[in-house]
């Protein structure tokens, strides 16, 4: 257990340094987790947070931005993401450090320079009491959620979700007129996506299922399908589906994507279908 901890805090404050790093040096402020952060000082102030197109984050996210709303935005970010790494380390060297190589796989980095809330998501299927969190961005907590539940974290859950409801009543009904402005798109949807399907073939495995659901849900970017590494488990495994992914990094690096279907292409032939290929090799137990 020593031993996980002091890996798991290493990480934290490597990966903590390097996004607040990225974040001054980008002049981002919290990035992503901004929204969380401004949604909480608005829930203080009792103002209606979505007053902006720009705000498409559901209340739940705000209750994890009340912590830093004093702080400046890129410490704040950098602390996030730094507690969502180590959290992330810690729940993955439960079996084993190999899957330590998930931090390798490019969805991650690619979350790093914005303070994304994939790392913190990912590591709640190791965590019950962590299950909130995909309330928090459920577009790509759904799949965690569905395929990781436990009493204690839907129980989670439930608290979260009403602490909410109680400080602010009408969120639900106005964070649902935003969703028209989120610019997203489906794998299943974007082609190659529909050979995805496919993982119906172990249609008796979770881990299948966390695949077709996240290939069913909105995503925006590749930070977004970081949850898929809770599927490879081996070292093998790990090291394949990281290496293609860094495809989608080097396209990106060299070109801007036209639309987000062209970039839902990109992660479903670099991201997804590597995924695919590692889910069907295994062999089936008995």
């Amino acid at each position: 257990m020593r031993p996980r901890i002091i890996v798991s805090l290493a990480i934290s404050a490597a990966s903590g340094l390097f996004c607040w790093y990225l974040l001054h040096r980008f002049h981002q402020g919290a990035a992503d987790f901004q929204w969380a952060i401004r949604g909480a000082q608005h829930l203080l102030v009792r103002r209606n947070p979505y007053d902006t197109p720009l705000e498409q984050y559901p209340m739940t996210a705000a209750l994890f931005g009340l912590p830093f709303v004093r702080m400046s935005p890129e410490i704040a970010g950098g602390i996030f993401f730094g507690i969502s790494s180590g959290l992330l380390a810690f729940g993955l060297t439960r079996q084993g450090y190999p899957r330590l190589l998930v931090f390798l796989a490019y969805p991650y980095w690619a979350s790093t320079l914005t303070a994304q809330w994939s790392p913190l998501i990912m590591a709640s299927a190791f965590f019950p009491v962590l299950l909130p969190v995909t309330l928090a961005k459920p577009q790509i907590g759904l799949p965690v959620a569905v395929t990781h539940l436990s009493r204690k974290g839907i129980l989670a859950c439930v608290i979260w979700l009403s602490l909410s409801l109680i400080l602010m009543p009408t969120w639900p009904l106005l964070w649902w007129k935003q969703l028209g402005n989120y610019q997203h798109f489906v794998p299943l949807l974007v082609l190659p996506g529909p050979l995805l399907a496919l993982a119906l073939i172990r249609y008796r495995e979770g881990d299948a299922w966390l695949l077709l659901l996240a290939a069913m849900v909105p995503q925006r970017w590749f930070f977004d399908s970081l949850i898929l590494w809770l599927i490879p488990k081996s070292r093998r495994e790990i090291v394949f589906t990281a290496a293609l992914s860094w495809g989608a990094g080097i396209w990106r690096w060299y070109h801007y994507p036209s639309s987000f279907n062209q970039v839902g292409r990109w992660a479903v032939i670099f991201i997804y279908l590597p995924i695919l290929v590692v889910l069907l090799a295994r062999k089936q137990a008995a």
